[in-house]
């Protein structure tokens, strides 16, 4: 069902005007908004990063590893999902990857920059339904099979209410899946640059999502053999004082293979169902209780 922001009421309809009290969101460049003010400029993420993003993702070992996990963890858990929900397209890189994973599904996704839903029309055409949302007052109750937020909720200081909000969304025994940044010791001018407000303890997001009355049925670490590297390169911006996003992400053709085949071994790992203990980023997958 929709949900109305401005009077809190459901409602089932092929549009968002609202038949309680006529509310109808404002469109802006053609995309539904439910938090216009937002839109163009918020304090949780720089949307010049759209534009160093679309041009890297493709190709990248890292982008390319989440991918793989976050299509294993859909296809393993929710293969017969009917609808999705991604909260955070960017640029729609991990919505493509979705709507390949779940060709039948009705797939949508929204994100608080419209910004980034220009990059993701791009990619998406018309298979994916994309609005304006802030995470924290989603405009749907009880409609989705699954919800995901792939490295969005770290950026968002109530991230407990943003897991309520995606729990109102989802249907009775609809599932979650989220990834985040991991381990607060890997802190520092990278996260800072990146508008993060935290990285995840190990624990941390499952007690949460508990919280929030879900129900953890896997959860694993990955970047893990990585970590060493990642902890050299998070010291040294500490000590300098200085993080340049560009040079961390643009990285030459070798070192870039070399890392993916790294990456492609954990991979394997995961697919196995061994859950590693540490790693630069969280994978979790969730079912909501009722």
């Amino acid at each position: 069902m929709r949900y109305c922001t401005d009077c809190n009421q459901t409602f089932v309809a092929d549009d968002w005007k609202c038949p309680k009290c006529g509310s109808d969101p404002q469109r802006i460049d053609g995309f539904a908004c439910f938090a216009p003010e937002l839109a163009r400029d918020n304090a949780d993420y720089d949307p010049d990063y759209f534009h160093l993003l679309v041009s890297i993702e493709d190709g990248s070992f890292w982008f390319e590893a989440r991918n793989r996990l976050i299509h294993w963890a859909l296809t393993r858990f929710f293969p017969d999902a009917a609808s999705l929900l991604e909260v955070g397209v960017g640029t729609g890189f991990v919505t493509r990857a979705l709507r390949r994973a779940l060709p039948n599904s009705q797939v949508w996704g929204s994100d608080i920059h419209v910004e980034g839903l220009h990059f993701a029309r791009k990619r998406l055409d018309s298979t994916v339904d994309l609005f304006q949302m802030d995470a924290r007052r989603i405009p749907f109750r009880s409609e989705f099979d699954v919800v995901c937020m792939f490295d969005v909720l770290e950026h968002i200081e109530d991230d407990d209410l943003v897991l309520r909000e995606a729990g109102r969304a989802l249907r009775p025994h609809g599932g979650m899946l989220l990834t985040v940044p991991q381990h607060m010791f890997l802190w520092g001018p990278a996260d800072v640059a990146a508008f993060h407000k935290r990285r995840y303890g190990i624990h941390e997001l499952a007690r949460k999502m508990r919280d929030a009355g879900f129900e953890v049925l896997f959860k694993t670490s990955f970047v893990s053999i990585l970590l060493p590297l990642l902890y050299a390169s998070r010291l040294r911006s500490r000590r300098s004082g200085k993080y340049d996003i560009r040079s961390e992400q643009v990285i030459s053709p070798v070192v870039n293979r070399l890392l993916r085949s790294l990456l492609s071994v954990e991979s394997a790992l995961i697919h196995l169902g061994i859950r590693l203990p540490f790693g630069g980023s969280q994978l979790l997958i969730a079912r909501k209780l009722a």
